[in-house]
């Protein structure tokens, strides 16, 4: 992986980390299927947009594909994580949706995208210990609700996890601007009734509204069209690395934008992490250093 992909993916796991923070903030006033339809629909409209300044064409003739894709990396995951907003702090949601790094490892390898390697076993471990110190897990009332957030959680990380490599093989039939808006526009059809069915009692405060705003923008909409673009340059496992530094960003502007302590592991399990995503992604900014040193 070269260095320039790794750096992107570190800036889409602060913008992803950040989004944990944001469902918390909305998810409790606007409801969970407002707050995902309205997070899709801004989301659309600025990829929409763009095309538009582009000149890029709708891919029309892919929408079962993009259909797929859209129900898979986008309606059922933000109706999830904003559904378990309600009830698990965003630590516990940061923590768990990187279990999609294992499922997606798990899927590729069943696509014939990518192989599993003990290199990138060990990377997933360490990712999953590393995130366990970092994120610390207060007293939560171990409740049928907790459990079905947590469930709830887990299912849409497996989803992304089975969307990636899917999402490999699109960026070979279509640009990675038409296909974040196309499953973007898939995702709007699915969870359009939901959230004509909930608007009424949705309440939208300024707070609120910002945070939905730099969601459907950013994090969803830009974020989304750059994921692609790294996706066709690397392998879906370490497309998928971010989901380890999620949770260091988390607990980051956590603590920088709402005081939260930070946790006596963070700084062992934010190395543990790193040392996670490289294995992963196979990413070693040391590796043109040794090879361009000549033997002794």
């Amino acid at each position: 992986m070269q260095t320039r992909h790794f750096a992107q993916l570190v800036g889409l796991s602060a913008l992803w980390g950040a989004s944990f923070l944001f469902i918390r903030v909305a998810s409790p006033v606007m409801g969970p299927l407002v707050l995902a339809g309205c997070r899709v629909a801004l989301a659309g409209l600025t990829l929409a947009f763009i095309m538009r300044g582009l000149r890029q064409g709708w891919p029309w003739a892919h929408w079962r594909e993009l259909l797929v894709l859209g129900a898979l990396s986008v309606a059922v995951p933000f109706l999830l994580y904003a559904w378990a907003g309600l009830r698990l702090p965003a630590g516990y949601s940061a923590l768990l949706n990187t279990t999609a790094v294992l499922f997606g490892a798990l899927a590729s390898a069943w696509f014939k995208e990518d192989t599993l390697t003990a290199r990138k076993l060990l990377g997933c471990v360490c990712g999953f210990i590393g995130v366990g110190l970092i994120v610390r897990l207060g007293p939560v009332q171990p409740d049928a609700a907790t459990v079905a957030a947590a469930l709830a959680c887990i299912t849409a990380a497996a989803c992304y996890g089975c969307s990636t490599p899917l999402m490999k093989r699109a960026t070979t039939r279509m640009q990675p601007l038409a296909i974040a808006a196309g499953i973007h526009l898939a995702a709007m059809v699915l969870v359009l009734p939901g959230t004509v069915w909930a608007w009424p009692q949705a309440q939208f405060t300024p707070l609120a509204l910002v945070a939905v705003f730099v969601m459907g923008v950013v994090t969803s909409g830009l974020a989304y069209w750059a994921h692609l673009r790294i996706i066709r340059h690397v392998t879906p496992v370490a497309a998928m690395s971010p989901a380890f530094l999620i949770p260091v960003f988390g607990v980051t502007w956590g603590h920088l934008f709402l005081g939260e302590a930070l946790s006596s592991g963070i700084f062992a399990g934010g190395a543990l992490v790193l040392l996670a995503t490289a294995l992963v992604t196979g990413f070693n900014p040391l590796r043109r250093w040794w090879a361009a040193t000549p033997a002794p």
